[in-house]
């Protein structure tokens, strides 16, 4: 079978995937040269490498990979290369992922915990709850497979014994749903010490993922058939 060739990309793309990957580490949501960050291209996406530390990266050593799964130039991808790919496959939404071993979503998927309706703020990533995907060994096909079923209907979700995963329509967006699983794993498991947190229940989670169509968004930009996210004030003449 003859591929296509490689799709254009964007040095712009390649300094947004240097910047957030640094700003995981300024974030403190991971250390060293653990995690992974990439961008959506055309036909494929950019990631960064396999074991160099994100102050040494700059935009030659972001590896170019395809839909087909081949990469280009001389420096492997990043070893979980697979979650990337077989997410820009099956959420065609997806403009960007982050994948990171933040301290405290870590604690949690070590546990194979998934975060529940303790906080309405679970909705951001997409469900009532943000899941644990199975343990599998990393940069296998096993647990991007894993992965894949943990994110149905989600955007983030955490992975057993390993870390959590996030996407978004771009890189700022998975950035900070990614932080935003973090502040929830760190509440929760704040909680957790004290005693067992009260959930909300599915009627509540699916009336705040109705208003979370519309939450964040100015009038302009809202869904009209999700309804008002909150009750309006009335708009001075």
């Amino acid at each position: 079978m003859t591929l296509a060739p490689f799709p254009p990309d964007s040095p712009d793309l390649r300094r947004a995937v240097i910047d957030t990957a640094r700003a995981l580490q300024k974030l403190g949501l991971t250390k060293g040269t653990s995690g992974n960050v990439s961008g959506r291209t055309a036909d494929g996406f950019l990631i960064t490498p396999s074991g160099t530390p994100y102050d040494q990266l700059t935009e030659d050593k972001i590896v170019a990979m395809d839909l087909h799964g081949r990469y280009q130039g001389d420096l492997l991808p990043s070893s979980e290369w697979r979650m990337h790919l077989d997410l820009y496959l099956g959420k065609p939404e997806a403009g960007a992922i982050v994948h990171c071993h933040s301290p405290r979503a870590t604690a949690l998927s070590c546990l194979r915990r998934p975060i529940p309706a303790f906080h309405y703020m679970v909705a951001m990533a997409g469900g009532d709850r943000i899941a644990c995907a199975d343990y599998a060994t990393f940069g296998t096909k096993a647990l991007s497979a894993a992965m894949m079923t943990a994110l149905a209907d989600r955007s983030a979700c955490l992975l057993a014994n390993h870390g959590q995963i996030a996407c978004g329509p771009d890189l700022s967006k998975a950035l900070a749903l990614a932080e935003g699983v973090e502040d929830l794993a760190n509440q929760y498991l704040s909680a957790l010490s004290v005693g067992e947190p009260v959930l909300l229940d599915a009627a509540e989670m699916a009336e705040i993922l109705r208003k979370f169509k519309n939450y964040g968004k100015q009038a302009g930009e809202q869904d009209p058939a999700a309804g008002a996210a909150f009750e309006l004030p009335e708009k001075a003449q």
